[in-house]
């Protein structure tokens, strides 16, 4: 996992007033926190931040006046009309640490004739070192028929992540294709209107 570099300027005017000022230049009001550390109130440029926050998990590395530390984004708050970012909240995170995270599952090949894939996850929670946070994890059905099935201890996890949610959750099933077979009589009774 790559970090992207984001200028950081600290900030010592709070309030609703204070962050609409941050905002209309175009920056986007930060916090910063974690292993204990007294809490950084940050401002962060704005397009630079949502380019970042692009990348599912992006750890960021926050450069500036005071400020030189890796960051994982915790929350995020954007304006639910327009979409701007109007918040941010950052973990601060240490080289070697382990974080619980979310990644995404995405399936490869093709099952056998008309059978389909039911996927029931399309994130699992792993923990895994903050500065190698895996992209995803990969499920192969190339060639699977109906009753495949795959739960979260079945993923193949990358070296150094290990499942942080329930092993026996289901991930996929492979089901056979829904028919549209009419149900027993209804064809003789459409029969039946027909010829009135």
């Amino acid at each position: 996992m790559s970090e992207v570099r984001i200028a950081a300027e600290l900030r010592n005017e709070f309030g609703k007033g204070a962050a609409r000022k941050i905002r209309r230049a175009n920056k986007v009001p930060a916090v910063l926190y974690g292993h204990g550390t007294e809490t950084k109130h940050l401002t962060l440029p704005g397009h630079e931040l949502l380019l970042a926050l692009r990348t599912p998990n992006v750890l960021i590395r926050l450069e500036g006046e005071g400020v030189d530390e890796i960051a994982l984004p915790k929350g995020v708050q954007r304006d639910p009309i327009k979409g701007f970012l109007e918040h941010v909240d950052l973990l601060l995170v240490k080289r070697g640490e382990k974080v619980t995270v979310e990644i995404p599952v995405t399936v490869t090949g093709d099952t056998i004739g008309s059978a389909i894939v039911d996927q029931q996850l399309v994130t699992i929670s792993v923990e895994t070192e903050a500065t190698h946070i895996p992209t995803g994890v990969e499920v192969d059905v190339d060639g699977k028929d109906a009753g495949f099935v795959v739960h979260a201890s079945d993923l193949n996890l990358p070296s150094g992540t290990t499942l942080a949610g329930d092993p026996e959750a289901l991930v996929l099933q492979v089901i056979g294709a829904p028919t549209a077979e009419l149900p027993e009589g209804a064809e003789g009774a459409e029969g039946d209107s027909a010829a009135e």
